[in-house]
């Protein structure tokens, strides 16, 4: 029996776990194939390469990101191969089980819930005997179309599963694939917005496994370890042992945790401050909101006093890169809380903020609450709000432009040092810089069309000099700043109205003979003045850029 399990990735560079999870425990009663595409995939592609497999069993773990891009896949494989038995499993599929049949008729069978037992017992019955309604976790239809959904699966003993991460056909794209990893499965939490409120408890893999292997992965050329548990530290002698293991035995892979920041504690994080290797550490935190109303609506439970300390002690130590998470879209948020929690937020200047959108997803309770709240969604995946009853269309509009400019001007980093300046400095609060900006940027319809990286500081200073912004020449000399050190070459030509040799030519002559002036390892170089006018870019700045980067205060005396 050919047995297939697949899926469609967002990104080239993602892999399932799930696959993975489903092969080691079937295998080696059941081989199994895996096949990964992504959802940019066209649909005749993938089912062609599929067919040409000749399955009798293809398996696709399903997700919001995938679902609406899976489905054409079943269309076109039940009608050029209709004996092939499908099944359908992951998160998606596991909620609405009904609908799911009514929706699909290509489909034969839904995993639901933790699939890796009941997809092994499914293969055993669809080679032996077909007697379907003993497996526990399965749905299915019966001769004559009726949907039987059988009991649910207690849940699994984590230890009886084979380690996920030992395929040799895998070894070969560790070094250019992020690898995903867990040591526990449930949560401790019960957000009314998240899939993992549904599971009761927390149960932990093998440490002493999971460090063997992490020491494989990172031996066979593993670049980054996802971590999807979702709270890594809520067992904190857990957590630190495996700490201190990364730490010792990194390898120059970059590790990537969810934690719940108002939790860690801080001797965790001064042990972290002081050991962990710069880089190999980032830490992905849920806000969410800071609006205890719509905190207690949901049922999350947060001290966000406790986590901007903690927030704000990890940046300090410089060792670890943050990225936290902002819902838009949750209950009782109209767009004033909405615009306080992201300004609470942003204050902590994490490396990346995230600015997503409330997703409706199926089996949780705020989907079961949408009319309690009047929240209008979109009808499929990935079911984005659209309106409550306190945040408008208008509001979710006007949000999203802002989430464009986030993601252009502080997330990509081009112009980090500009954005401080401008979100401490120039506009009332930083959610106004984004607000307004993203708002001047689709009047211009600079939205339908690309841009380069030029054209980020161009549309920028068009924008400020648009809206009468003060201390435009300190600025402009930040974007230049900025500009100049994403270079690792001399730019071969600048957005701005380059300096003329009789200006730049006396520079050169003093760089020249003064190289101590910038640096001792400048000086070092003993670079000539005919190779500086080759190897470096000199601009005057109208601050003092030494004075600048020691104390991070403008002091107005033009440099060079």
């Amino acid at each position: 029996m050919k047995v297939i399990v697949t899926t469609l990735n967002a990104k080239y560079i993602h892999t399932c776990l799930a696959l993975r999870y489903l092969k080691s425990f079937a295998e080696p009663e059941f081989p199994v194939t895996m096949k990964e595409y992504t959802i940019k995939d066209p649909a005749m592609n993938i089912a062609m390469d599929l067919y040409k497999e000749d399955p009798d069993v293809i398996g696709f773990s399903c997700y919001i990101w995938n679902i609406e891009q899976t489905i054409p896949v079943l269309h076109i494989l039940k009608k050029v191969k209709p004996d092939v038995h499908i099944v359908l499993g992951g998160p998606e599929v596991s909620y609405d089980l009904e609908y799911w049949f009514r929706r699909i008729p290509e489909v034969d069978f839904i995993v639901y819930g933790e699939g890796e037992e009941t997809f092994k017992e499914l293969l055993a019955e669809i080679a032996g005997e077909q007697n379907y309604r003993r497996v526990l976790g399965l749905a299915y239809r019966d001769a004559d179309g009726t949907v039987v959904v059988n009991p649910p699966r207690p849940k699994l003993d984590l230890r009886r599963i084979p380690s996920p991460y030992r395929f040799p056909e895998d070894r070969p794209h560790l070094s250019n694939r992020i690898v995903y990893m867990e040591t526990s499965r449930g949560c401790p939490f019960r957000c009314q917005f998240c899939l993992s409120s549904v599971e009761n408890g927390v149960r932990y893999f093998d440490l002493d496994r999971i460090k063997e292997d992490i020491l494989y992965l990172v031996q066979n050329g593993a670049r980054t370890i996802k971590f999807v548990d979702r709270t890594f530290n809520i067992h904190r002698t857990y957590a630190m042992e495996l700490f201190r293991f990364l730490i010792d035995h990194h390898g120059g892979c970059v590790f990537q945790f969810e934690i719940t920041a108002d939790i860690l504690r801080p001797e965790i994080v001064e042990f972290l401050n002081e050991y962990a290797p710069p880089g190999v550490f980032r830490f992905e935190i849920g806000v969410q909101s800071t609006n205890a109303l719509t905190n207690a609506l949901v049922q999350r439970k947060q001290n966000f006093e406790k986590l901007s300390r903690t927030v704000r002690k990890i940046k300090e130590g410089r060792k670890i890169v943050q990225h936290l998470d902002l819902i838009a879209g949750l209950p009782e948020e109209d767009y004033a809380s909405f615009k306080k929690t992201f300004n609470d937020v942003f204050a902590l200047e994490p490396e990346e903020l995230q600015l997503g959108f409330l997703k409706l997803l199926r089996g949780t309770g705020l989907r079961r609450d949408a009319d309690k709240y009047g929240y209008v969604y979109t009808e499929h995946a990935p079911y984005e709000v659209l309106a409550n009853r306190v945040l408008s269309f208008d509001d979710v509009i006007r949000i999203k432009r802002a989430e464009d400019i986030l993601e252009k001007y502080w997330n990509s980093h081009y112009l980090d040092e500009t954005v401080k300046f401008l979100t401490r400095h120039a506009f009332e609060t930083p959610f106004d810089f984004f607000q307004e900006f993203g708002d001047y940027w689709a009047e211009r319809g600079w939205s339908r069309i690309g841009h380069q990286l030029e054209d980020l500081f161009l549309r920028l200073r068009e924008f400020l000099e648009a809206r009468g912004t003060p201390n435009l020449p300190v600025i402009e000399g930040l974007m230049k700043y900025d500009y100049l050190t994403h270079y690792r070459h001399k730019p071969r030509a600048v957005w701005w109205t380059a300096m003329g040799k009789e200006e730049r030519q006396p520079l050169l002559r003093r760089l020249a003979e003064e190289p101590e002036a910038v640096s001792a390892d400048f000086a070092a170089l003993q670079l000539s003045e005919a190779e500086l006018a080759k190897r470096c870019h000199v601009e005057v700045l109208p601050f003092d850029l030494s004075h600048y980067r020691e104390t991070g205060a403008i002091r107005r005396e033009p440099s060079a």
